[in-house]
């Protein structure tokens, strides 16, 4: 674990973390906003890639609003009216009138501690009180990010409440596999998903599940993702991708693969969440990065597990509620695969 010399808001330092596997891999995380930096990949020919978008230190992490590779909660994605109606609870807005994310200081915003780590895993732990953003009920957190040898970054959450909460925990990584980070969307995506949901300008959902038979949203065959961009009026609503794909039920197998456009390497996505929500890096640019002064749109691609956008005012979606009891356990599992080819 290392300390970089600047601090947080907090007025502590960063606590950087990297992890090492047996095949040479480092994945690096940073317990603000509990974010996953860095994945660098060894490849056959002997280079290194790093698969991940990021920014050159982690206080450039406080100037962007991308959520570059940070944990999302307490719930990600979108809540319609920043309300949970059937609860007749008002929660804080921080997209116009709607919340996203989890609100204007989410999870992505905070100091998460480390509870252990080793070689091979970091575990993270917040505390979210009563009334955080809104949200009813203390809500204690856990996520654990371990490096496997197989160059999987297998992540695990848990989560327990005192008072009925929605909770859906995802992280916001944005890949770029290609070994310079350019346009993302030449990369290959296959996901395996027969529905996706129709969202408004603003994200948020406006219709029923759609079959994605006959529709840009098609992906169960992989293709380059630039080959159909903006070719509807669901695409052009959001400048793109930006959707969830409800999974199948028993998600034994990836539920999406992401390939380089060189085709030297593979990504491959396993979850038990209900849903896979595929962002195109839409509004990217001007975000800090890593390599250069900042990224311009399309650069990255996010693939994050989760429950459906606005999941907790439509129980009549086909997927386990959201809502979490108080006694219940929260858990949620998605492998991240990097294959080199």
């Amino acid at each position: 674990m290392l300390n970089h010399t600047s601090v947080a808001p907090d007025g502590q330092p960063w606590r950087i973390t990297v992890l090492r596997n047996a095949q040479g891999m480092v994945a690096t995380f940073m317990d603000w906003g509990a974010t996953w930096l860095s994945a660098r990949i060894p490849l056959s020919d002997g280079s290194v890639r790093e698969a991940l978008l990021g920014c050159a230190t982690p206080s450039d992490y406080l100037q962007q609003a991308a959520y570059l590779g940070a944990t999302v909660g307490r719930y990600a994605n979108r809540i319609a009216h920043a309300q949970l109606n059937a609860a007749h609870i008002t929660l804080a807005a921080n997209q116009g009138e709607h919340q996203l994310h989890g609100g204007p200081e989410g999870f992505d915003k905070r100091r998460w501690q480390i509870v252990e780590q080793s070689e091979s895993h970091v575990l993270y732990q917040i505390d979210s009180p009563d009334g955080d953003q809104g949200f009813p009920g203390q809500l204690i957190a856990q996520v654990r990010f371990t490096l496997t040898d197989d160059n999987s970054v297998d992540i695990r959450y848990h989560a327990t409440v005192d008072k009925p909460c929605p909770v859906n925990l995802t992280n916001h990584a944005y890949f770029n596999l290609d070994a310079v980070h350019g346009d993302a969307r030449q990369h290959q995506l296959h996901i395996q998903a027969s529905h996706y949901l129709p969202v408004d300008s603003q994200g948020i959902p406006n219709a029923a599940l759609r079959d994605v038979r006959g529709t840009t949203f098609d992906f169960r065959v992989a293709k380059v993702i630039a080959r159909d961009f903006l070719q509807d009026a669901d695409q052009r609503a959001v400048q793109g991708y930006d959707h969830a794909f409800l999974l199948a039920a028993e998600q034994d197998s990836p539920a999406a693969i992401l390939l380089a456009a060189d085709g030297k390497l593979q990504l491959e996505v396993l979850t038990t969440a209900p849903a896979l929500q595929f962002y195109s890096g839409n509004y990217l640019d001007g975000t800090p990065a890593r390599e250069q002064d900042s990224y311009t749109a399309f650069q990255g691609i996010a693939l994050e597990s989760e429950f459906l956008p606005d999941a907790p005012n439509h129980p009549e979606w086909p997927q386990p509620s959201c809502w979490l009891q108080p006694g219940e356990t929260y858990q949620s599992n998605t492998c991240y695969r990097f294959r080199a080819l």
